[in-house]
């Protein structure tokens, strides 16, 4: 690839040209059309793409997914609007009575949220409503998994009620896919390209499985790899075999030929649960649950203090970075005491309730902040029962923020949609309805929500990376105009990874990105959305361009 001239770019306040090589921003001149400082003239076969005044902004990143569940969530039942567990399997028996299941396939829904109901999951419930048939219910947060007589049986389970959590669920899900490794791969890639088109150029895929092998196996499948960057994280099941092969965070995987697959799907984080969660009652807080006693009336401890140092310590000595998920109080605390006992930073995935005294510690040991804003509206309700007294310090956004932490937004996906801008929206107004913002307090600058989904990019500047959007209008104009349902439906016109087109919208093929052959370039009017992914492959402008680096 030997380069792109984006001609009439907005930048902030002015119009621009930026020239792209190698992958990254090299130049940005108010007109590059006759060259840039420092070269004589522009590389041959450089491409020339009009803006035409559209936003340039850099690549959003969602730094919290579970990519083959959201992808497999896309073509499960949705259930996430039933009121009760009754609600839930006549929607499931409306759906199976329409389209029968091949054979003796589970048939598997998603999205119920149970924190309000006034009866618990039961498999009773599914039986009653679908005799005979296994099913597998899989709970908004992914923390639940809730199953029929049948399913218990079929996939030889442990429980009286069908209801299993955390650890034991995870494994359900696994269990309970139909489709094989080569389907799942096909609607994975297809995640990507979906995720693309809202201006992503990077995920943390905290997928429960081996992600190593997943992720080598199908970035094979197409030139190029998935449409975005992938950070593939680490479980601690699989801490020891990522350590004997010498494997560290960043590295691209082993086994990956295609050179731009390569560069973008690269290892992740080792990741380490400390609690469960708010809709199963499990995160870890110092106050109890309305209701609940015995020994887990405060949530779940997962891991307890010495074994998370003893793991953090391992995983950071081998150069692996570090993610802790932490929703409750107690949680935070001991996540944050393993860093600071390990001397290492690292991220804290939710942090969903800090205390007060915690706030400053973010910042004071390096410890990102990753939050995914949408969770604060779905689970407000929630929070505001079994949280009672306590939302003060809920999803505090705002006040992390004003301690200096360094935010990182997320979606969660499935738990929300893979979509930045909906968790943007999310992040500057805590509200789906026609009800007051909850906590406006913690509400988000805009500035400082696209930052912290922009993996701290603020702007495009020469020496970048050049993983971009291009989108219709600035978030902030669109912002003033129609409030943040109109930042939820954003016009991604482009996105670029590495100076590669992963998305082009339909305004190209009605002239509002017109793209032009430079010196010794052909034409690209009318190209697919997806550009050669090797240097010297088919389609490719110049042979022997190397991708850019992380």
């Amino acid at each position: 690839m030997s380069g792109l001239l984006l001609r009439r770019a907005r930048l902030g306040t002015a119009v621009r040209d930026v020239l792209v090589t190698a992958g990254r921003v090299v130049a940005i001149a108010d007109d590059l059309s006759g060259g840039a400082p420092g070269l004589d003239r522009l590389p041959d076969g450089v491409e020339v793409v009009d803006l035409d005044g559209a936003v340039l902004l850099p690549g959003l990143r969602d730094a919290h997914v579970h990519l083959e569940q959201w992808a497999a969530a896309r073509r499960r039942i949705d259930v996430s609007t039933a009121g009760s567990a009754e609600q839930v399997a006549a929607m499931i028996a409306a759906v199976v009575a329409a389209a029968p299941p091949a054979g003796d396939a589970v048939v598997v829904a998603q999205g119920f949220r149970d924190a309000l109901w006034t009866t618990p999951p039961h498999a009773a419930v599914l039986d009653a409503a679908l005799p005979g048939l296994p099913v597998v219910v899989v709970s908004g947060d992914l923390h639940t998994a809730w199953c029929s007589t049948a399913a218990v049986r079929w996939l030889g389970l442990r429980t009286a009620d069908g209801v299993l959590r955390e650890h034991e669920a995870m494994r359900v899900y696994a269990a309970a896919e139909s489709a094989g490794p080569d389907v799942r791969d096909e609607w994975v890639l297809a995640a990507t390209d979906a995720a693309a088109a809202r201006g992503v150029t990077a995920v943390v895929d905290l997928e429960f499985d081996d992600l190593v092998t997943s992720w080598v196996r199908r970035a094979a499948l197409r030139p190029g790899g998935p449409a975005v960057r992938v950070a593939a994280g680490v479980y601690v099941d699989r801490l020891d075999d990522v350590l004997a092969a010498g494997l560290r965070s960043g590295d691209p995987l082993p086994g990956l030929t295609d050179p731009v697959a390569a560069d973008r799907v690269r290892l992740g984080p080792l990741k380490v649960f400390v609690d469960g969660s708010l809709g199963t009652r499990t995160a870890y807080c110092s106050h109890a649950y309305p209701g609940v006693t015995g020994p887990e009336a405060h949530g779940l401890l997962r891991t307890p203090p010495a074994e998370l140092e003893r793991l953090l310590r391992r995983a950071s000595a081998a150069g692996l970075d570090l993610a802790v998920h932490a929703i409750g109080d107690r949680a935070t605390a001991v996540a944050l005491d393993g860093f600071a006992a390990v001397g290492a930073p690292g991220r804290i995935e939710h942090a969903q309730q800090v205390a007060d005294r915690d706030l400053p510690r973010f910042a004071e040991l390096g410890v990102v902040a990753s939050v995914q804003p949408r969770h604060a509206v779905d689970d407000r309700d929630a929070a505001d029962l079994h949280w009672a007294g306590a939302t003060g310090t809920a999803f505090p956004y705002g006040a992390l923020a004003g301690a200096g932490a360094e935010l990182a937004l997320g979606s969660d996906a499935p738990v929300a949609a893979l979509d930045p801008w909906d968790g943007i929206a999310a992040a500057v107004h805590r509200s789906l309805d026609e009800r007051a913002a909850w906590h406006p307090e913690q509400h988000l600058d805009l500035a400082v929500a696209l930052r912290a989904a922009s993996g701290g990019r603020d702007a495009v500047r020469v020496g970048d990376v050049a993983d971009l959007v291009v989108v219709a209008e600035p978030p902030a104009t669109v912002l003033a105009r129609d409030g943040a349902a109109g930042l939820r439906t954003t016009e991604v016109l482009a996105t670029l990874v590495g100076g590669r087109f992963t998305h082009r919208g339909g305004e190209l093929g009605q002239g509002r990105l017109r793209t032009t052959g430079g010196r010794g370039a052909r034409s690209r009017v009318g190209s697919p959305a997806q550009e050669p992914s090797a240097p010297g492959g088919e389609g490719a402008r110049v042979a022997g361009a190397g991708p850019a680096g992380p």
